[in-house]
Parts: structure tokens; sequence; C-alpha cells
């Protein structure tokens, strides 16, 4: 029996254009993401560095790029918050069925615009919903690795296979999986977390 709910964040409450930031960063000379860039990403998104230390160590390897356009372009992935996903999400907290978290690898800048596209009325909607917020770049731990998930189970002394963890990137689900957490693998584009009920 379901008793815990995790939520990701991306792509299952706000919209993502996941290769936008290469079409913006293309006309710098970077279509793809390289092995240099992603180590820099992952060290930001587990709070290894600051935001300002991040840009300029992504402006070393796009040095013809302002801090300005690397700003905008690593922003570009984030799109809309549909109200109907947040309206859905504060309905479920009404019934007081499930105990709601929120489990996110994202960074400082990303939750900054975000804040400031939803507005920090919408935003503290958001956050009122869930017992505990977890950002990996706060708690210094990224999915998939398993401590992660170990981690936010002991902390609010939960039950793996009594928990649901929702994520739309299946590397994530097989590791919350591997050690007994019950997991929803959301296809972006034909699923959506408003049909959560089908799951339980």
């Amino acid at each position: 029996m379901i008793k815990n709910i995790v939520f990701d964040f991306g792509d299952i409450f706000i919209n993502l254009d996941k290769v936008a930031v290469y079409k913006h960063l293309a006309r710098f000379g970077y279509s793809e993401l390289t092995a240099k860039m992603d180590s820099i990403a992952k060290a930001y998104e587990v709070g290894n560095m600051n935001s300002e230390e991040f840009i300029s160590e992504l402006n070393t390897l796009i040095p013809n790029a302002s801090h300005s356009e690397i700003t905008t372009a690593w922003n570009s992935i984030l799109l809309d918050f549909p109200e109907s996903k947040l309206t859905f999400l504060e309905e479920l907290k009404k019934e007081n069925s499930y105990r709601l978290f929120l489990l996110s690898n994202t960074n400082e800048l990303h939750i900054s615009w975000v804040k400031e596209a939803m507005g920090i009325e919408r935003w503290n909607r958001f956050k009122a919903c869930f017992e505990k917020f977890y950002l990996s770049h706060e708690i210094h731990m990224r999915k998939p690795n398993t401590e992660i998930f170990d981690f936010v189970l002991k902390e609010n002394k939960l039950v793996a296979n009594e928990t649901l963890f929702i994520d739309d990137t299946q590397e994530n689900t097989d590791a919350a999986a591997s050690i007994g957490i019950q997991t929803w693998h959301l296809i972006v584009d034909s699923e959506d977390v408003t049909d959560l009920k089908t799951k339980l």
C-alpha cells in the first residue's frame, strides 16, 4: 500500500525543453553536451560551486559568449508550469491520504528563474504542498545515486515499498527501484502526473 509519494520536478510539474540549451549555445560552437560541460554541470547541481563560479567555468569553455548569454542559454530549458498541475497537487495535499515530497536534481540559477517566472505566490503554493522539499544543490546529492533515496527514506522514516517515486528519467526510477521503492517512470508527452490515481 502506497503511503508516501516522492515527485521529481522537471517534466513532472514544470515543462522542459531539454535541447534548448544546446540550441542557444550552437551559435558559440556547442551544439551538444561535452564531457567537461557535463562534469561542471553535475558539480554545480550538487552545490560544489556557486552560480558565479559555474558561469565562469562554462565561460572558460565558451569564451566568445558573455556571462549573460550563458545564463540565458542555461535557463532556456525551463518552460511553463501549468496551473492544472498545481491545482492537482493542491487537491492531492488536501486529501491528506499520502505524505508528499519533492526530490529534484536542480541548481540555484534554475530555481531562481522558476521563482521569478511563477511568481512568489504560486511558488509558495507549490512548495506548501510538500512535507519536505529536497533540491540536489542544497543537500549535496543527486539522482541516480542511491544515497539520495536512502537519505530521504531515513530522514522521514519511510518504508521503501510503501513509497512511490515519480520521475521522467528511467535511470533515476531504476535506481530507486533497486532499493525497493515503488516507481513510475513517467513518459513525457504520453503521460501526465495528473494521471497519478491510475498508478496507485
